[in-house]
């Protein structure tokens, strides 16, 4: 899995590892905080949540022009620098006056155009690793493996968000709304871990940060014909069409989904699944899967007996504490968001494993028809929660008798995770194989620009996270996802409508 890769892949996914810990800590919590701080309904804190998800995607446009012109690694920089100022001003608590909201805003704006520069020119420049014949083959592993290392920096991102909050609370006496601001300062500090790993092993990937071009310069794109460059563009335009539904179904959970596990999700834990609920337990699972995997893959009887060992004294650990497991633990809505992380993570292997068999046999799936597959999967994973859904009440109807003394009505916490393993199987189908897609197909010319676009894609479906929260009230919940899923189904038909067409491009 990783034999063969260039060392820069490595030092680019790790540097994009702190990054992503802290933006995942700070939105972990971010819907709750616009409801808490500032007293917002549940549309318009939606509305705020998702128009910052839309910006986060969309400066990637302008930073990926900007970089086509001055070079990716350059804008990088500046990028993390602003990010940087964005987190710090986000984490003041300045109460919820006028002035609280202003410096909200202004952080969120700070942090969006932060980002715009760092993330699709790092990604660029993971692809450009891969322009090398040497490692052109190993492109959709790379950027799974990518992919993975966001995730990892993700898994941690709940756990750290909720327990640097009640450590506020508990230890420092901060009032809750005031207690988010500690989560969000954790960004601060993994930017600066960030930006460490990035100039410690930059020369790993020095070569792939592009430049200003000369005057009279002549580069590889242009051999492309004009017939060859809109063809490419067009398939490319195509997907971008459907990536929006899928972020905009994908993105509830940090919104609709987030508010199902705060207002009808059971708020304890017992027996086998508290051990769930551990993000410590989940990294065990994961180190378990990987030794698995190393036990086949690896070449040397050492490594495979080392493999081995891990692998019982895994099971064996696990083993022990479902065994032993007593009492209950708390469940916080936060704390959902730590599964579709670690799902990524452990899921890696095993879908690379899959295509990698399948592709020596000569049937891998195209990297479209992997999209259209996982829009199929995504809408699945809407059905789960339909089903779950069924002869729960309205959120209002909750809210009212709650507030009237009543019981309310609380389901399982499996209906939510087994919902996230769902639409986990639907990611690694689409998002590691979208990306990987523009950057084999986009115009060499225009790779940046066109990675801007894939985020600017991704910006309009966060835009339309808020319909969620706008749904968020009087209607019954299966009818909110049902919604999604019937996006999904409609957005996978278009692909499949469309597929020679695209699957023409890759070629």
């Amino acid at each position: 899995m990783f034999k063969g890769q260039p060392k820069g892949l490595f030092a680019l996914a790790l540097a994009n590892t702190g990054e992503r810990f802290g933006y995942y800590t700070m939105l972990a919590v971010f819907a709750l905080f616009l409801r808490e701080n500032f007293g917002f309904e549940a549309g318009t804190a939606g509305a705020i949540y998702s128009t910052f998800l839309g910006l986060v995607y969309f400066m990637p446009l302008v930073g990926g022009i900007l970089a086509d012109k001055f070079g990716f690694g350059k804008m990088v920089t500046i990028g993390i620098t602003i990010m940087f100022t964005g987190y710090l001003l986000l984490s003041v608590p300045l109460g919820s006056n006028t002035i609280a909201m202003v410096a909200m805003l202004a952080a969120l704006l700070l942090i969006s155009l932060g980002t715009g520069l760092f993330k699709g020119n790092l990604q660029v420049m993971v692809g450009n690793l891969y322009d090398d014949p040497k490692y052109a083959d190993k492109r959709d592993a790379a950027f799974s493996l990518f992919y993975m290392a966001i995730n990892i920096g993700a898994l941690f991102a709940p756990t750290a968000a909720v327990k640097i909050k009640q450590w506020a609370m508990d230890s420092l006496g901060f009032a809750s709304n005031d207690a988010y601001h500690f989560s969000f300062a954790v960004a601060c500090a993994a930017l600066i871990l960030s930006i460490a790993i990035y100039y410690i092993f930059r020369p790993t990937f020095r070569h792939v940060e592009g430049g200003e071009r000369k005057k009279g310069e002549v580069a590889v794109e242009d051999t492309l014909t004009p017939a060859e460059t809109k063809s490419r563009m067009t398939a490319l335009f195509l997907v971008f069409a459907v990536v929006i539904f899928f972020w905009m179904a994908f993105h509830q959970n940090g919104l609709t989904l987030t508010y199902f596990a705060d207002e009808f999700t059971q708020k304890t834990s017992t027996g086998i699944q508290s051990l769930t609920f551990n993000v410590w337990n989940l990294v065990l699972i994961i180190v378990g899967v990987y030794a698995g995997f190393s036990i086949f893959q690896s070449e040397s009887k050492k490594a495979k007996a080392i493999s081995g060992v891990i692998l019982a004294g895994v099971i064996g650990y696990l083993a022990y504490k479902a065994i032993n497991v007593t009492g209950s633990v708390a469940v916080s809505a936060p704390i959902f968001q730590q599964f579709n992380p670690f799902y990524v993570v452990a899921l890696t292997p095993v879908s690379m494993a899959i295509f990698g068999a399948l592709a020596a046999k000569g049937k891998e799936p195209s990297a479209p028809r992997k999209i259209a597959y996982g829009m199929i999967v995504a809408a699945a994973g809407f059905a789960v929660m339909a089903f779950g859904s069924f002869g729960l009440p309205t959120p209002d109807a909750q809210a009212a008798a709650l507030e009237a003394g009543e019981a309310g009505v609380f389901c399982s916490a499996n209906w939510l995770i087994s919902t996230y393993l769902v639409l986990t199987f639907a990611e690694l189908l689409l998002s590691p194989m979208g990306i990987s897609f523009v950057s084999k197909v986009a115009p060499p010319k225009y790779k940046g620009m066109m990675m801007g676009c894939w985020f600017v894609a991704t910006a309009i479906g966060n835009m339309l996270v808020s319909v969620g929260g706008f749904l968020w009230g009087n209607i019954p919940l299966w009818i909110v996802w049902s919604v999604f899923l019937g996006l999904c189904l409609l957005s996978a038909l278009f692909m499949f409508v469309m597929m020679k067409k695209l699957e023409a491009a890759t070629k």
